[in-house]
């Protein structure tokens, strides 16, 4: 038994407000309900701000699913620990410490303000309460333990991403300067660790007083932290007398500075601890391998205002925790554009704050997002990004903000505010089908320099229906990997066929540039070709097509089984259908991750599986699968010249890669990845250190060319 049998158990508790007159209670609760009230009409406040968005286009999981999905990422921190240990395991402790005094203080509140008073229900005493005492003593370490590291991390080691200078602002312009939000950091660590603190300070006040209360010293130990703090305020010459003294005050700066953190709570940072949980629980789990769909009737298109977001998107924007990983992911921010998915967010956040937080909506004029005002977003700021999603993967509460940012350049394009090259890009897609302004009957023009003829799926039933995609069809140096995929597939005995000059532009990078009206045409138009087609399954080579074909056309009516070529290969070659005469010999090989392929669609393991088989040394570099850096051809840049005078996100990558000691070769798996890293191995000055190749390549290096020439001689193609 933990109570002393001499000791009644009911007596060994903590009685509250001991020695208070009546009026010091009444003034207590007077500015409990105040901070209360103060607290529930911020919560007001936030839910009319919210209510102010657009309702959700997209339909969620059930409630089940996405509870569940909040519970286990909050509960296990996963989602904190990535990439930043320390300061994942310091909010742990922070968030657990924090949750379990909450708890505690509502559990005393319902012994002593409910169930007591109502029914008489008494449990705060006796093996109860001592375990109780222990587990928030621990509880309050916890939190204090927590929140030193915190201020030390961003008073002493100061890490780059908790830097809040603007890449998308001049030094002087009215908004660049951000102190503020350091401010309120410290303003929040500082006021959650007094509170700790001063907790531990009146706890051993409190021992000391009654020490010559054996119900209460005789069992000090169970409140481990504050009997070293009884003790050491003995030491310093507190009498018990004197140590009554300062429990009262103690207890009272305690209580005002809790009760105005919780009343502060909606207006401050704080407030992640219910939006960021909130957010969480909202998660998409397609949030940008399928955007939302747009009501192309509707008078106006994309978001323009503020007023044009969700409620979600508006609860993202709160969200926000500043913690810079986004920022630190970005591969725009990494080669100097004018973007931080953070401070893009922040902006957007700090725009709802100032128009729709009050009684009042203000006139339109003051609710627009897009500009170069104070709470803009500069349009320079929204062609930057690569839509390459690395933002949406990292960010540790669920912010979604690749989504957000179409949502904006849809509004630009409505507008016809754009790059002239992306203009003249859709118009190519929009008149021939393809980015390159080539006429259709092009499309195909490879396939004549096989040695067989590839079947036409638009009039012959074939087991796999290959959607080619522009850049494996025009661009030169990828036409070769067309080849070499064709040569592996009738060398495999595959029974496949292509849509020749009817196959159109997916629309993927269409969709993501903004313009939603193009991208519907082209994925209605390859659906209705689809559908006329006979065949089992989808292959492509391009990952940006295989993302909308397999994530978006279902919402247009296409439903089909859709893989990418690299996984595709990798079973072929696991079954030994692929003949092969030889192997790579323990190449030095690191592989590029697609973001279309990785990111998106989670392709990690289907091309390292086929570079394996193949004999290869796969080294990876430090930023690979779900932390691979974009290559910079996303979301239309592709289409555009990064500025001069600035590194490529391209050459960051082939930079990386060549600190690989005896590189040999870079693989790829997809043709914009190829384009961009052929071009930045030139321009880094890597031409003769190693090469650029597509994983289909390496499998074609190894084929048996004996299985291609039987097939060869039973399909002699027309001359070019």
């Amino acid at each position: 038994m933990m109570i002393d049998g001499n000791h009644n158990p009911e007596d060994v508790t903590r009685v509250l407000f001991e020695s208070f007159p009546g009026w010091a209670v009444g003034v207590f609760y007077v500015v409990g309900f105040g901070a209360i009230a103060v607290f529930l009409y911020g919560c007001f406040v936030q839910y009319r701000k919210y209510a102010r968005g657009q309702s959700l286009r997209k339909v969620l999981p059930p409630l089940k699913d996405r509870l569940l999905q909040m519970v286990v990422s909050v509960g296990t921190h996963r989602t904190l620990r990535r990439r930043d240990r320390s300061a994942g395991y310091a909010h742990a402790l922070i968030f657990f410490g924090f949750a379990l005094l909450f708890i505690g203080t509502a559990t005393i509140t319902l012994e002593y303000d409910i169930l007591g008073p109502l029914i008489g229900l008494k449990f705060w005493h006796g093996n109860f309460y001592l375990l109780f005492s222990l587990a928030l003593d621990l509880a309050g370490l916890w939190l204090v333990a927590g929140l030193v590291y915190m201020m030390a991390r961003r008073g002493w080691l100061k890490p780059p991403k908790l830097n809040y200078a603007r890449p998308d602002r001049a030094a002087d312009a009215p908004d660049a300067n951000r102190s503020i939000y350091q401010f309120e950091d410290w303003a929040f660590l500082c006021l959650l660790i007094i509170i700790g603190i001063t907790g531990f300070v009146l706890e051993g006040a409190r021992l000391l007083w009654l020490q010559n209360t054996p119900t209460v010293w005789d069992y000090r130990w169970w409140s481990p932290v504050g009997a070293v703090v009884a003790n050491a305020l003995s030491l310093v010459g507190f009498t018990p007398e004197g140590a009554g003294s300062l429990r009262i005050s103690i207890w009272w700066f305690h209580a005002i500075i809790s009760l105005t953190f919780i009343a502060l709570i909606p207006y401050s940072k704080a407030k992640h601890i219910f939006t960021a949980m909130s957010s969480l629980a909202l998660r998409d789990p397609l949030p940008v391998q399928k955007l939302p769909p747009v009501d192309m009737s509707a008078d106006t298109v994309g978001a323009s205002k503020i007023t044009d977001f969700n409620w979600k998107q508006l609860l993202n924007f709160d969200a926000c925790t500043k913690c810079g990983r986004c920022h630190e992911a970005c591969p725009a921010n990494a080669s100097g554009a004018p973007l931080s998915p953070r401070d893009l967010i922040l902006t957007l956040r700090e725009l709802a704050e100032n128009t729709l937080e009050g009684i009042r909506q203000p006139e339109p004029e003051k609710l627009i997002a897009q500009g170069n005002g104070v709470f803009q977003v500069p349009t320079e700021t929204l062609w930057a990004c690569r839509t390459c999603a690395a933002c949406v993967e990292i960010c540790p509460v669920g912010i979604e903000h690749v989504p957000v940012i179409v949502e904006m350049r849809r509004a630009l394009v409505e507008q016809g505010d754009m790059d002239p090259l992306v203009q003249k890009a859709l118009q190519n897609i929009q008149k021939r089908g393809n980015s390159f302004g080539e006429t259709k009957k092009k499309r195909p023009a490879w396939t004549k320099k096989l040695d067989f003829e590839i079947k036409d799926a638009r009039t012959e039933a074939v087991d796999v229906l290959w959607f080619v995609g522009d850049f494996a069809s025009f661009d030169p140096r990828y036409q070769r990997v067309s080849m070499d995929f064709a040569r592996i597939l009738k060398a495999a005995n595959i029974d496949f066929g292509i849509l020749y000059e009817d196959e159109s532009n997916s629309g993927n990078d269409v969709r993501r540039v903004g313009e939603e009206g193009l991208y519907q045409h082209l994925a209605e138009s390859n659906i209705a070709l689809l559908n006329d087609c006979d065949f089992k399954r989808v292959v492509t080579t391009d990952p940006h097509s295989f993302n909308t074909i397999k994530n978006e056309y279902p919402e247009f009516g296409g439903n089909y089984d859709v893989e990418h070529a690299s996984a595709f290969l990798a079973r072929l070659l696991d079954e030994e259908r692929i003949p092969l005469k030889k192997g790579l010999d323990g190449r030095r090989v690191t592989f590029h991750d697609p973001c279309h392929l990785g990111r998106y669609n989670k392709g990690y393991d289907g091309p390292r599986d086929a570079i394996r088989k193949l004999g290869a040394d796969l080294v990876e570099m430090k930023r690979c699968r779900d932390n691979s850096f974009c290559c910079g051809a996303g979301g239309g840049r592709i289409w555009t010249p990064d500025p001069v005078g600035k590194e490529k996100p391209s050459e960051n990558r082939v930079r990386e890669a060549a600190t690989i000691e005896g590189l040999e070769t870079i693989v790829v798996s997809c043709p914009k990845c190829m384009n961009m890293l052929e071009d930045a191995r030139k321009t880094t000055n890597n031409e003769d250190n190693f090469e650029i190749r597509e994983v289909v390549e390496l499998i074609a290096e190894c084929l048996d060319d004996s299985a291609i020439s039987v097939v060869a001689q039973e399909h002699v193609a027309e001359p070019v």
